[in-house]
């Protein structure tokens, strides 16, 4: 008679600590651990703490980890599909809750919470993207749309485009953002060549361009802040 499978191993006692640690001290847990127990809720019969470990290893942190895209996540082995979507849960969530911090006051007056989500949305990505807030005459946020991706280095701001836009919404002001791949975020002179450029195209019909922001991995730039627009 053939022998009867082993069991799989019981991981309930460790994850039970986990979620006490998560419940009672979530600021003491590492960045692993953190990641582990939410995987474990997506895999629950597999010791995820290895895999929780191959991801940041692989990523470099935790907020890269949540902003990769699915298909580099799925190319990590142990990564399927309920995997993939539980950590892009936390990305959207999170962003989520800092868009919510200015999504229904004048975006001027909630500048601070602004950064902080264009920094956690833009940041961590690895190709050039430009994204244009159009803003209604109260200063509140009526759209925000991705208006190109680039290469790793290299995207553009088309200034018909984004001012056809503009008064398609009606928006009496725009706010530019793109961020710089390589982490630094001093505008180049074609940032500031364009951003003159724009300001000039959408003043001409009565749009007026607050700023153009530049985000690289944690920090920022703002050319208005700079004098340079």
């Amino acid at each position: 008679m053939a022998d009867a499978p082993a069991p799989l191993p019981d991981h309930s006692g460790h994850r039970a600590r986990l979620r006490s640690r998560l419940l009672t001290d979530p600021e003491g847990m590492a960045d692993y651990e953190l990641v582990e127990y939410l995987l474990a809720l997506a895999i629950p019969r597999r010791d995820t703490k290895p895999l929780a470990k191959a991801l940041l290893h692989e990523f470099g942190s935790l907020a890269q980890l949540a902003s990769a895209d699915p298909e580099s996540l799925r190319r990590v082995n142990g990564m399927g599909d309920t995997a993939v979507a539980a950590l892009k849960i936390v990305q959207a969530t999170s962003l989520r809750m800092l868009k919510g911090e200015f999504r229904e006051k004048p975006l001027l007056s909630s500048w601070d919470a602004l950064l902080d989500w264009l920094r956690a949305d833009m940041g961590p990505i690895d190709i050039e993207r430009v994204r244009i807030l159009y803003l209604n005459s109260r200063n509140m946020l009526i759209r925000d749309e991705v208006a190109s991706e680039g290469s790793i280095d290299q995207s553009a701001i088309y200034v018909r485009e984004v001012v056809k836009r503009g008064l398609e919404l009606g928006a009496a002001a725009i706010i530019v953002v793109h961020n710089h791949p390589s982490g630094n975020p001093e505008p180049s002179r074609q940032d500031i060549a364009i951003t003159r450029e724009l300001a000039a195209a959408a003043g001409k019909l009565g749009i007026v361009l607050h700023d153009h922001i530049i985000i690289g991995g944690a920090d920022h730039r703002s050319l208005r802040g700079l004098g340079l627009l």
